[in-house]
């Protein structure tokens, strides 16, 4: 059955949807800097361990997104209209966030220790609303009824959203300390390119 969801997804759409879950991770935000932070701080292990926690934070949302979204979608049927307006408008927000940002890293926010790094980390996520709105408002603009039930659709694009995340997240955990110094002069360009890409977003969830 999951298989059958994964593969009823238009490739094209799934690329873009791929696309944007690594633009997001990519955006220097708190999760950004905590793990580029600990990093440069504490070392590849450290850094790697807090990519590990906020990823296991990450992963309560999406849990809490499969849930709960397609229940209010199937007792609200006006609801994914709403959550569609709702994801773009913070997409605009992140656009708005991502064009101002000064592009400094905070090494103060780095964890000292493997454990807490790990802890920290899923902690940032699970206290994080920014976090809970962008996984319940985003990922649900990549369903389609026709394709299956949408609670299983948020799982597979969740578990694929968490994938890719992950990836990046342990690499720039591993690499925040030889690439401490590139890291912050290459930011604030990130963060203008970021910008203009979440404001298209924005505009296709709108339009389409």
């Amino acid at each position: 059955m999951m298989w059958d969801v994964l593969t009823g997804f238009d490739p094209a759409l799934l690329l873009a949807f791929i696309a944007a879950g690594l633009l997001l991770n990519i955006t220097p935000g708190a999760d950004f800097v905590f793990v580029s932070a600990s990093g440069i701080s504490g070392g590849p292990r450290v850094g790697m361990a807090a990519a590990l926690g906020i990823n296991l934070g990450i992963a309560v949302h999406v849990a809490m997104a499969a849930a709960g979204v397609s229940a209010l979608i199937l007792a609200f049927p006006w609801a994914y209209d709403a959550i569609r307006y709702l994801g773009a408008a913070y997409l605009v927000w992140l656009a708005v966030q991502a064009w101002r940002a000064s592009g400094d890293l905070d090494e103060g926010r780095a964890a000292p220790n493997m454990w807490r790094a790990v802890r920290r980390g899923f902690l940032t996520n699970v206290l994080n609303p920014k976090t809970a709105l962008f996984i319940f408002a985003f990922i649900p603009q990549f369903t389609d009824p026709v394709i299956g039930p949408i609670w299983m659709q948020i799982l597979v694009l969740g578990v694929i959203f968490m994938v890719f995340g992950a990836a990046f997240s342990l690499c720039l955990g591993a690499a925040a300390g030889v690439f401490a110094q590139a890291l912050r002069t290459k930011t604030k360009l990130l963060n203008r390119v970021s910008a203009v890409m979440f404001g298209g977003l924005a505009a296709r969830l709108v339009w389409d």
